[in-house]
């Protein structure tokens, strides 16, 4: 009889996935899903001034609180200036202020807890005391006090707020460092001759960037809270620059007249802040699932 020859490629069997290996590639997916969402919301806002129908500084006293229409999308507001526009304009204050806030305070405090947790000592216990005591104040509400002492302007406001933030990622690079710095392969490098920038440049600082982005994603939404909140109290931006949290504290002094108002950057901020915080859980969900 004549031998049929199998094709091994045809039998090839195609190896089966683990529950935990399915979980991660579904939270790589949506990770990959919320980044190109955000990205997206990150390019729009650097473009927005060019996709405004309207100039969002203009004044109307013939549009003073007109409802939305085809001319005015979302309305005007108390001077007649296109809330649409406005809203577009702002978003680039609103969201690159934060962006720039959460990498200036990722960058400062990383480097304050790498060097505290690598070397510790004296300057680690009075680095850390000090940001035990800023930690004891809720943060927000040193925000206001320095604000109110620095005056209304963006700069002051990233100032007040940056004051604090860099606590936490300090905190998380310390606890980190002081782990990597004790295990073998880091002694293994001092015995070879190897300068302390060396070995925190080449193995401390890769070891514990994954976490501290993690850290710094999740951090996105609170921040761009804290800037709108400064921003509501007349502490932030001050007006007539465009920015969603004076747009609302402009805006709610009329509100039972002109609800569009404070109601649509009111919505810009909750959209905005949930599609962060949502991109933030899913790459903490990530970074938990590759440690599983």
């Amino acid at each position: 009889m004549e031998m049929v020859k199998q094709n091994p490629a045809a039998t090839k069997i195609k190896p089966m996935l683990t529950r935990s290996q399915r979980k991660h590639q579904r939270l790589k997916r949506k990770t990959i899903l919320w980044a190109i969402i955000v990205s997206l919301i990150l390019v729009f806002s650097f473009f927005a001034t060019y996709f405004t129908p309207n100039d969002p500084y203009e004044t109307n006293p013939l549009a003073m609180r007109q409802g939305p229409s085809a001319e005015y999308p979302f309305g005007t507001d108390n001077l007649g200036r296109c809330v649409y526009s406005r809203i577009l304009e702002g978003a680039r204050t609103s969201i690159f202020a934060t962006i720039m806030l959460v990498i200036i305070s990722f960058f400062v405090g990383t480097v304050i807890g790498v060097l505290c947790g690598y070397y510790g000592g004296v300057v680690d216990d009075i680095v850390m005391r000090f940001t035990d005591i800023l930690l004891s104040v809720p943060q927000l509400v040193l925000a206001i006090a320095v604000a109110g002492i620095l005056g209304g302007s963006l700069m002051n406001t990233l100032i007040a707020i940056g004051i604090t933030s860099w606590t936490s990622y300090a905190r998380l690079a310390r606890s980190h460092a002081m782990r990597i710095r004790q295990l073998p392969f880091i002694n293994a490098c001092r015995l070879t001759g190897c300068s302390d920038f060396h070995i925190i440049i080449t193995h401390v600082v890769p070891n514990l960037i994954g976490p501290m982005l993690v850290n710094a994603t999740l951090e996105i939404g609170t921040t761009m809270l804290s800037i709108a909140g400064l921003s509501f109290l007349g502490l932030g931006v001050a007006p007539p620059t465009a920015e969603w949290g004076s747009m609302v504290s402009e805006a709610r002094s009329y509100l039972q007249l002109a609800p569009w108002a404070v109601f649509a950057p009111a919505l810009a901020i909750l959209l905005t802040v949930m599609l962060f915080n949502y991109f933030g859980e899913s790459v903490c969900d990530l970074a938990n699932s590759q440690e599983a």
